[in-house]
């Protein structure tokens, strides 16, 4: 190190300016020491461990397994039929819901019109009434076939549903059980058409129609009131899902706060 200096010394002596004697000192404390005086000096800091909540989506997602994505993406579709079911069940639960409420079939809206038109809209509104009465009644069964189609679904790509959109897991299950659900469901709304008396009335405003217009309109109101009841109830379902993708408050459980807090910093 004496020698270093040594040398230093001398150069201080053999420049005959500043610029010079800095760029000397420059050359030989590199050749010495390997330190390169023109390269600033930068510092290594520890990164602070991601906490929960935090921005890295990667690291959170990281640190879940697909079990628990997959077991919070069912526990939310879950949460959201029995809640959507509890909602719809009761006495204008599909009629006074404006997301639920079941219109007059699109093909049968010309007899509304013509009801009304010769003062039998009461007629219509009575058609109308007894389609989501039916719906309401027979959506009390449909938890336990909405339960065991989340039960029964596997989610291969978890991920992909957990940071898509705010009705990603709804449209998933839709699409792999509706065919399924229309099945199982199709006979208790059947049994409920009959049971509200809305087959009968739906008969009578038909009939009523025909006669008028000379035309001969059928339509398969079972099927139109099994394919609306399914749908009022995964828009509930979607709802359900969108609040707690976005609202912290509505995940009640330990599974549903880990996995949905995972997918905040998305």
């Amino acid at each position: 190190m004496r020698k270093t200096f040594l040398v230093i010394g001398g150069l201080l002596f053999s420049f005959s300016s500043h610029g010079q004697i800095f760029d000397a000192i420059k050359t030989v404390v590199k050749d010495r020491t390997g330190i390169d005086m023109n390269q600033p000096r930068t510092t290594t800091t520890t990164p602070y461990p991601s906490t929960p909540g935090s921005s890295n989506a990667s690291v959170n997602l990281g640190s879940l397994t697909s079990l628990q994505i997959s077991s919070g993406l069912k526990e939310a579709l879950s949460l959201g039929v029995n809640e959507g079911v509890k909602k719809l069940g009761v006495t204008d639960g599909f009629l006074k819901n404006e997301a639920a409420k079941i219109l007059m079939p699109e093909k049968l809206r010309r007899i509304d019109t013509t009801l009304r038109s010769v003062g039998l809209g009461s007629l219509a509104d009575q058609g109308v009434k007894l389609l989501n009465r039916a719906a309401e009644d027979a959506v009390t069964e449909a938890a336990p076939i909405f339960t065991s189609a989340i039960t029964s679904m596997t989610i291969n790509d978890a991920k992909n549903i957990l940071l898509g959109s705010d009705n990603a897991a709804t449209t998933y299950l839709q699409g792999k059980t509706q065919s399924q659900l229309f099945t199982a469901f199709q006979p208790k709304v059947k049994a409920s058409l009959g049971k509200v008396g809305a087959d009968k009335v739906w008969t009578n405003l038909i009939s009523r129609y025909n006669m008028l217009t000379g035309q001969s309109v059928t339509t398969d109101l079972n099927a139109y009131v099994t394919t609306e009841t399914i749908n009022g109830v995964f828009k509930m379902v979607a709802e359900k899902e969108s609040g707690i993708r976005n609202t912290p408050a509505m995940r009640r459980t330990s599974i549903l706060k880990k996995v949905f807090g995972a997918q905040d910093g998305r």
